[in-house]
């Protein structure tokens, strides 16, 4: 799914140009994340989140029903994801810090499924030594932000499939070759795993329904670039007896270089986990903003903190307090604070983050094999 080819692209494998979130509301049939239904999620969870009051979650299917079935007693599970294409940048963790966060509030067991099967697929360059050495090192940033070890479990495709199968395969009946087309853009000289990822992709989606052997609703956050897949498993999930999965969505942290999301194959895009100080600095020191050309102009005129990556994450991560990041919009606009000023102060925050959490990826091997599934265990 495109919006305007001119203007933007946004599909599960390719997210190029200004998203305009607006039009994917439209053009994906999503409703928007309004205040009635964020204040009931609020009142229910006990509080919020920054990416919820701020506007990152913009968007959802059926997190009203999923809210209904809750307060009649029905706990749902949470289920979201990584492709593992190479190392783990802070864009990927927006959904992860909002499926944390709804753990510790609601007690949700929660499904972590590692695509390798995709990447491997859809990219040429990758084998499947790769993407399973490459999804094995996502996991530690996973279990790095503090996931409950008891109610998180962590799966690569590839080592799960003997349980994946046998969901897949019943959606994989229900879905024609033309309606994956007609969704994914894929062609006849598309590879056949491609046709039949989305089968593997949505399993996770009903896993717990398999498992207890009655209904429990699921909820998913995830970047909307991935919502494709799981319109085709709402679509399937009542032709198998199974409750369409919630799905709540999220933008994407603007690429440092400007333009579209960050890209793990465009190093200066992004800020990785793995990323030292000094790569830090240059990103960040490097990255483009919505300031002016010369200080004298800045000071005149203001800067744009719409358009600005550095802005962008204190917004979505690096700043807890709201009245301080409206300070920090009003200072950029009037032409009161500087981008060298704003970005010395993001590299200040960003290394402090990854100090703390690259010794947690390190403590994090040493109980990975806790969160993993193999085979087909279950929880």
């Amino acid at each position: 799914m495109t919006g305007n080819r001119e203007e933007f692209t946004v599909t599960p494998w390719e997210v190029r140009g200004e998203v305009n979130y607006e039009r994917l509301v439209v053009e994906f049939g999503l409703t928007p994340l309004n205040k009635d239904l964020y204040e009931r999620l609020t009142r229910l969870a006990g509080d919020t989140h920054k990416l919820l009051r701020r506007g990152v979650f913009f968007a959802h299917r059926d997190l009203d029903w999923l809210l209904d079935k809750y307060e009649r007693g029905e706990m749902f599970y949470l289920y979201t994801g990584r492709g593992p294409s190479g190392h783990t940048h802070l864009g990927h963790m927006v959904p992860w810090f909002l499926t944390k966060w709804l753990q510790d509030r609601f007690g949700a067991k929660l499904y972590f499924q590692m695509t390798d099967d995709e990447k491997f697929l859809f990219k040429p360059e990758l084998t499947l030594e790769k993407t399973r050495k490459y999804a094995l090192d996502n996991a530690l940033d996973v279990i790095a932000l503090g996931f409950d070890p008891d109610k998180t479990k962590i799966f690569l495709d590839t080592d799960y499939i003997g349980f994946l199968y046998k969901i897949a395969l019943q959606f994989a009946k229900k879905i024609t070759f033309s309606t994956v087309r007609a969704t994914f853009g894929l062609t006849e000289s598309s590879n056949i795993g491609q046709i039949f990822f989305t089968s593997i992709q949505a399993a996770p989606a009903f896993i717990e329904s398999i498992i207890t052997g009655k209904n429990v609703p699921c909820l998913i956050p995830l970047a909307v670039d991935q919502d494709p897949h799981f319109r085709l498993a709402r679509d399937v999930a009542p032709k198998l007896g199974f409750y369409k999965p919630a799905i709540l969505h999220s933008k994407f942290l603007p690429s440092l270089s400007g333009g579209g999301k960050m890209s793990s194959s465009e190093a200066m895009s992004a800020i990785f986990t793995t990323d030292s100080p000094e790569e830090v600095r240059k990103k960040i020191w490097n990255a483009f903003t919505g300031g002016r050309p010369t200080i004298a102009e800045q000071r005149e005129k203001g800067g744009n903190p719409d358009i600005c990556p550095v802005f962008h994450y204190y917004a979505f991560i690096f700043e807890e307090d709201d009245r301080a990041l409206g300070e920090r919009r009003k200072r950029c606009l009037s032409g009161d604070l500087l981008c060298g000023e704003c970005k010395e102060d993001l590299i200040k925050r960003v290394t402090n983050f990854l100090e703390e959490h690259q010794r947690k990826r390190e403590r994090a091997r040493d109980i990975v094999d806790k969160f993993l599934l193999r085979g087909e265990q279950t929880f």
